[in-house]
């Protein structure tokens, strides 16, 4: 099951027009460079094929409440992107896959996408896009294309014209901004989708609504994002690999912390210092009972034999290593 931690409250909309600039294909940098297709100018876009398998599950309203759920690891291979960026390039972009039911858009994996830009251009290499999703595809069939992400604080007249390719790909995109540059001392993060606006028949442009943004995780996702945070408090920024005996050590004295704090709640509670309260008391009661009820010496003996089982494993482990160590030194006689 995913925790979740709410984001702060998303920015005012934004607007931007729906101008014709000039488009030519460009070739970003890189040993083998590939064909890039310019975007065409944005026009009063026709509504989409009924029948694309991509865009029926975002078909309708936008689902969850208009709430985007985001995990780390979208984060961290965005920031490696734009760290990997070509040299002159002033952002990077990418693809956004996740999954969507009538409840909740969940972002859980991206991919950059090469493209070029410059003050009155845009060229994006659509053909390495579609061969990335097939491959991705391969890995994870359940993962569709949800929108794209960009680098920066500000969503640009270019913006308009890759959120329309986007458009094409899944019905209603979202857009996705990660101010990597760290304005006001922090990064911020925004998700919007677009609305047309205008007059039809006559100039025409897009409206790009905020959504909400909650950062959501995994058991295993929350092991990579607690090693990150404990960088914060060294001072050169890199820290070491726990060991397991380390990492069950933290997570015994963090278990003990928690049940000494539930503990001194209750009977705060029962001496009468702190007023009852019927939610925490279903929570703890729910708590309570997903306790299996075992015996101490039925619980003794059951870990006992998991280590030696472990022990053993691990035993066996080395001495295989240790058997393939001496083969390779007697064949290279």
């Amino acid at each position: 099951m995913a925790a979740t931690a709410p984001a702060p409250a998303p920015a005012p909309p934004v607007a931007a027009p729906a101008q014709s600039p000039t488009t030519a294909p460009t070739t970003p940098t890189g040993n083998a460079p590939p064909t890039a297709a310019p975007l065409p100018p944005v026009t009063p876009a026709p509504p989409p094929p009924p029948a694309a398998p991509l865009s029926a599950s975002l078909s309708g309203p936008f689902p969850g409440g208009r709430v985007v759920r985001l995990h780390p690891v979208v984060l961290a291979s965005i920031v490696d992107s734009f760290e990997r960026r070509n040299e002159g390039a002033a952002r990077v972009i990418g693809t956004l896959l996740g999954t969507v039911d009538k409840h909740s858009v969940e972002v859980t994996n991206c991919f950059s996408v090469p493209h070029n830009e410059s003050e009155d251009e845009v060229a994006v290499d659509m053909e390495f896009a579609k061969n990335m999703y097939e491959l991705h595809k391969k890995v994870s069939p359940n993962e569709i294309i949800l929108g794209w992400y960009a680098t920066g604080h500000d969503i640009t007249e270019h913006s308009v014209l890759i959120h329309e390719y986007y458009s094409r790909e899944a019905h209603n995109p979202i857009h996705l901004t990660v101010d990597t540059s760290l304005q006001n001392s922090r990064m911020s993060i925004k998700a919007y989708v677009s609305a047309p606006m205008g007059v039809p028949g006559k100039t025409m442009g897009v409206m790009f609504t905020p959504l909400t943004v909650k950062y959501v995780y995994y058991d295993t996702e929350r092991i990579g994002v607690d090693l990150i945070m404990k960088t914060c408090f060294s001072p050169n920024r890199v820290i070491g690999l726990s060991s397991d005996l380390q990492q069950v050590g933290s997570a015994s004295a963090r278990i003990q912390d928690t049940l000494t704090m539930v503990l001194q709640y209750a009977e705060d509670v029962l001496s009468g210092k702190v007023a009852a309260d019927n939610t925490v008391g279903r929570f703890l009661m729910d708590l309570i009972n997903q306790v299996p009820k075992i015996s101490p010496e039925d619980f003794e003996t059951m870990l006992n034999s998991n280590i030696n089982d472990l022990l053993m494993v691990t035993y066996l482990a080395n001495l295989t290593q240790s058997q393939i160590a001496l083969n390779e030194k007697l064949l290279s006689l």
